[in-house]
């Protein structure tokens, strides 16, 4: 062991904590997703291949090593969306940098959806993130308002031409109101969810948006994000979910300190 320790290379520590990094971000990308079960699908085949060549069992192992020979072009094939997702993540810039103009954007957010959820209005509100929205938004129109509750209610009214579609929010202004949505395909989705609902999720399977979903049917306003889906929240567990996505835990700690430095 110290021999070992002695011949590494300051090149070889690097590289070890690249490689760690990596993984580290893939597990986060696919954390809640499909793909972290078929990943798990694809570990129990790998270690089925070995237990096959261990015990001679010949016909099987030929048939898991006809799939393996091809795992590469399989895992691309599988895991598109997620490829796709994480390399459009690589260079973006973060959603915003000044966090009490985006205290601000969230209480106007949350306060909408609260009043549109006691309207039993529907809505479909994207809060656009690192991942650009430029291929979801042309079938939309383009606003570049000011955000406000009392805009982001009138945008879902159902006299609205665009109350169907969905909102993006980006830097904290109104960019685009209607914009039509791709629904997810993924099978195990409950029935019960309506297009608003399949359209967030799909969205979030293929970017890193956060979107929040007001049911009109019950009342209900959900929360999704990479491809998993929060219902039934209230206007406090709203607040707190967006404010753990998008407020750093150290702005509040600084906030709490300044506050007791007046005293």
């Amino acid at each position: 062991m110290p021999e070992f320790i002695a011949s590494l290379r300051w090149q070889d520590i690097f590289d070890i904590l690249i490689v760690w990094f990596i993984i580290y971000r893939v597990l986060l990308i696919i954390r809640g997703t499909r793909a972290a079960q078929m990943l798990a699908g694809i570990a129990v085949i790998i270690m089925a291949y070995f237990g096959a060549r261990e015990l001679e069992f010949l016909t099987l192992y030929w048939l898991f090593n006809t799939f393996l020979s091809s795992i590469f072009l399989i895992i691309i094939i599988i895991f598109q969306r997620d490829i796709r997702r994480a390399l459009t993540q690589v260079g973006q810039t973060p959603f915003t940098k000044n966090y009490h103009d985006t205290l601000q954007t969230m209480d106007e957010i949350v306060n909408a959806a609260t009043i549109l959820s006691k309207r039993k209005v529907g809505a479909l509100i994207i809060l656009e993130r690192e991942t650009g929205l430029k291929d979801y938004i042309e079938s939309g129109h383009l606003l570049d308002a000011n955000l406000s509750k009392e805009l982001l209610i009138s945008l879902f009214n159902t006299e609205s031409p665009m109350h169907d579609g969905g909102v993006v929010i980006s830097k904290g202004r109104i960019m685009h109101a209607g914009c039509v949505l791709p629904l997810t395909k993924n099978p195990y989705i409950s029935k019960r969810l309506g297009t608003r609902h399949r359209a967030a999720i799909g969205l979030s399977e293929e970017t890193d948006a956060v979107i929040i979903v007001v049911s009109e049917e019950t009342r209900h306003i959900s929360l999704v994000q990479h491809g998993a889906i929060t219902s039934d929240l209230d206007q406090n567990a709203l607040r707190s979910r967006l404010d753990a996505i998008f407020v750093p835990k150290e702005y509040h700690s600084n906030l709490w300190k300044n506050w007791l430095n007046r005293f």
